[in-house]
């Protein structure tokens, strides 16, 4: 079986729960896939798509995604739809916003990832490189047909970050150097920045110094591929450390330019090698880029504790008001959460508190049955039935729900 068909056979048979969401026949489906003709490059590509499992809910609002672009898609789609699923929608974690991804599978490797033509792997002739180069026609292919494909067909929100590894992680950064604004945040692993006797490394030295990266993020992960101390690798001369060694040296490049406004971090694995690298590097990618994304801890614990004072709404209002400066787009407090939590407090009886709760939802969404019957039980829970009776009508406008018709049944006067 190819790579291509069986790639294809994963996205629909993986046993993995995440991504489209659906059980079939006793199995998980991961994701979708979906086509796409370019004329660019001349070919059909092959697309694996990840979509949240709310994007049909429109409840509150309808939800709109930040989009990872994932090169070597047929390596790293199962493992990367699978972190995001558990980070941002299992046992109500939110340390990540729910993101779509586009995993896009190989055709020729070397052609789209590298952006220069060389035949030398290592100071030795490679054969296997002659395609070699075609790395800015593979950008002009995302930028001009798969992003505006992606962007009219699915719920997206104005964020892109680009993934890559190895010759991936060359074009994520060779994408940040040259096309800058393609991507809000992008991260490379384990670049392969020894590429064409290190040409895009060289650049980089005076793209980092001269130009500026406001509202973009980096981050690199550095794999341990030389098996030895760092301070050995930066010594040696040999073909052995030089992959290694590049990119040690592209890290000093990005710290003696902390002035250019990049939002930068690295890390070093020194157990992991260039092929368990990924994973590792991918968790804690995300976890830099959205570490402003979880509301803090001891707001969290005001919020949900119903023997504290005045609850923080204010406090909470503004974290998501920063959050969306960060991110470049407006991201409310979910809605669902909201209303968990204003339930939880009525429960408790700190109506008051809930109420407070239920109004930052009705400010936010105003095109939402559920705020409007949440109000409702607060005020049946008031024992104000004619209050309750109102927002229940309200909520029936936008929503038929056999839940509030009885709800509000139960409270009209009796014959």
């Amino acid at each position: 079986m190819t790579i291509k068909r069986l790639f294809l056979a994963l996205l629909l048979l993986v046993g993995l729960s995440a991504g489209a969401q659906t059980i079939r026949n006793d199995q998980y489906i991961i994701g979708t896939v979906d086509t796409l003709r370019s004329q660019i490059l001349n070919e059909t590509r092959n697309i694996g798509i990840y979509v949240p499992k709310g994007a049909n809910d429109s409840s509150f609002a309808r939800k709109r995604y930040p989009v990872v672009y994932l090169l070597d898609g047929d390596s790293h789609f199962m493992s990367v739809a699978g972190m995001i699923q558990q980070l941002s929608q299992v046992n109500g974690n939110t340390v990540l916003p729910e993101m779509i991804i586009v995993a896009i599978p190989n055709t020729d490797r070397v052609r789209d990832l590298t952006p220069t033509n060389s035949l030398s792997y290592m100071g030795k002739n490679e054969p296997g490189f002659k395609t070699s180069g075609g790395g800015e026609s593979f950008l002009q292919f995302m930028q001009k047909e798969l992003m505006p494909y992606i962007d009219a067909k699915y719920p997206t929100a104005p964020y892109k970050m680009l993934i890559g590894h190895s010759f991936g992680g060359l074009t994520v950064m060779n994408a940040l150097i040259n096309h800058t604004d393609m991507f809000n945040s992008y991260v490379a692993i384990d670049p392969s920045m020894w590429w064409h006797d290190q040409k895009l490394l060289n650049e980089s030295v005076a793209a980092f110094k001269d130009k500026r990266f406001a509202g973009r993020s980096l981050f690199i992960g550095i794999a341990n591929t030389a098996r030895m101390d760092t301070s050995r690798v930066r010594r040696d001369t040999s073909v052995k450390t030089l992959h290694e060694r590049s990119i040690l040296r592209l890290k000093e490049i990005l710290q003696s330019n902390a002035g250019n406004q990049l939002q930068f971090a690295s890390k070093y694995y020194p157990n992991d090698d260039h092929g368990s690298v990924p994973f590792i590097a991918e968790y804690d990618a995300f976890r830099f880029i959205f570490k402003n994304y979880p509301v803090p801890a001891a707001l969290q614990a005001q919020l949900t504790d119903p023997t504290t004072g005045t609850l923080p709404v204010k406090a909470l209002a503004e974290h998501y008001r920063d959050l969306s400066r960060r991110i470049g787009y407006t991201i409310n407090p979910p809605g669902d959460k909201i209303n968990e939590i204003g339930h939880y407090l009525l429960k408790n009886e700190t109506a008051d508190k809930a109420f407070s709760l239920f109004m930052l939802n009705i400010n936010n969404y105003p095109n939402s049955a559920r705020v409007y019957a949440a109000m409702g039980d607060y005020y049946a829970f008031k024992k104000n039935n004619a209050n309750a009776m109102l927002y229940y009508r309200k909520a029936l406008t936008l929503k038929k729900d056999k839940e509030i018709e009885d709800k509000l049944e139960a409270l009209m006067p009796k014959k």
